[in-house]
């Protein structure tokens, strides 16, 4: 741990040095003072929040996985097994526009939308790895079904494939594999334009929003959800149910974009928007649509962003409190990964609150909850390595106090 903790600042200075940048060119840029620079890069500073993390990557023109060792490689060889999944992805998203190459006859949309189904419980439970194994096949056959196919069963070919797009790129955006996430993003907006589906361009665009995040241009991913919400603005005052799911996602998506940005109005408003579309979708007479676009949106999904918002803005006192007003029940309804990633959100709280034992038991239940999702986090591994480090700051202070007592130094 000490190693990855120095080999971090090593590679924010090596990619600082590749610009032939100072440390004092970097502060400016970042806002900082030279020293915040010089203990980053001598390990004194734990990058734990996003925006900074992804402002430092856009002020060294690189990637933010280039500073946090990334792409994930797990201890066993077997687990890194999805880098040869995610190789064969790439390979079906290139052919995209080529006939593809399927044995036999593909099954019909229905087979092959309860078939995404699937994807929907390993995302829950933030089985990336395993999402990128099942998806070569997939794509393939729903490709061959848009290729053999007419009318309203061509469409619905086109969704499926956008959908499964968009499964790619949340298991790669976890996994950090740039390429796979800018790909899958592309192909996405394709075929949702062909699907016919007046919401799936919209779900295209919360991607785009989401890649927009790695180079820290919060205002434009601000826009983009701007442009998107406006897409579908008649079907949601409609009230259509598909509508108000995507509405309410990316007013979340919004807000995120506007904390990181330093809107905090601009962010609080965004919550409240998204709760007034929570409060839409539940008070629908019929029950929930089936989930097409993959968009996890509820009251509980409102609340945890609520607390993530705060923290994005640095305030960790108002993210406890809104914690503690939040439904437990509601917070419990959500899928695995939302809830460890909301985990380690209260782990980073309590940390900053200076309450170490409540941060690491946070840390422990986002990693019991979605032990792949936050294994690999950075943010979920810098908040770890704070814990351990103020652990031992603390233990070395108790003994140096213990041996002035006992005079050992006499």
């Amino acid at each position: 741990m000490l190693e990855e903790r120095e080999s971090i600042g090593k590679r924010v200075r090596r990619a600082r040095l590749r610009l032939g940048m100072t440390q004092a060119d970097l502060a400016a840029v970042m806002g900082r003072t030279q020293g915040w620079v010089s203990k980053l890069e001598n390990g004194a500073i734990e990058l734990d929040r996003t925006n900074i993390i992804n402002q430092l990557a856009a002020a060294l023109h690189c990637h933010p996985n280039d500073l946090m060792e990334r792409p994930y490689m797990a201890g066993k060889a077997s687990e890194n097994q999805w880098q040869v999944h995610a190789a064969a992805i790439l390979r079906e998203l290139r052919r995209y526009d080529l006939t593809p190459v399927f044995d036999g006859q593909p099954r019909a949309s229905a087979a092959q939308w309860r078939e995404t189904e699937r994807l929907h419980r390993l995302r829950d439970t933030a089985a990336n790895m395993a999402i990128l194994r099942v998806l070569p096949d997939m794509l393939r056959e729903s490709r061959a079904l848009a290729e053999v196919s007419t009318g309203r069963e061509r469409e619905e070919a086109f969704a499926i494939y956008a959908v499964e797009c968009k499964f790619a790129h949340t298991a790669a955006h976890a996994l950090g594999h740039p390429e796979l996430i800018a790909m899958a993003c592309e192909r996405a907006s394709w075929s949702a334009r062909l699907s016919n589906d007046p919401v799936m361009g919209t779900v295209a665009d919360w991607m785009r929003v989401w890649d927009m995040w790695a180079t820290a241009d919060w205002d434009d991913a601000l826009a983009l959800s701007d442009k998107a919400l406006r897409a579908i603005e008649d079907q949601y005052t409609r009230g259509d149910p598909l509508a108000v799911r995507a509405w309410g996602t990316l007013q979340l998506r919004a807000a995120v974009s506007a904390a990181r940005g330093g809107h905090t109005l601009e962010a609080e408003d965004r919550i409240r928007l998204a709760r007034v579309a929570s409060d839409r979708a539940e008070s629908a007479p019929n029950a929930p649509p089936f989930d097409r676009h993959s968009l996890t949106f509820s009251a509980g999904n409102v609340q945890i962003h609520a607390v993530s918002v705060q923290l994005e803005m640095g305030d960790h006192a108002k993210a406890l409190v809104l914690n503690e007003r939040a439904d437990p029940a509601r917070v419990a309804a959500l899928p695995e990964s939302r809830r460890g990633h909301h985990q380690m959100d209260l782990a980073r709280a309590w940390l900053w609150d200076g309450n170490r034992d409540k941060a690491l038991k946070a840390l422990e239940a986002a990693e019991r909850i979605a032990p792949q999702l936050v294994r690999n986090h950075p943010i979920g591994r810098a908040t770890l390595r704070k814990i351990v480090y103020a652990e031992r700051s603390g233990t070395r202070e108790k003994l140096r106090r213990m041996s002035d007592r006992f005079h050992l130094d006499g």
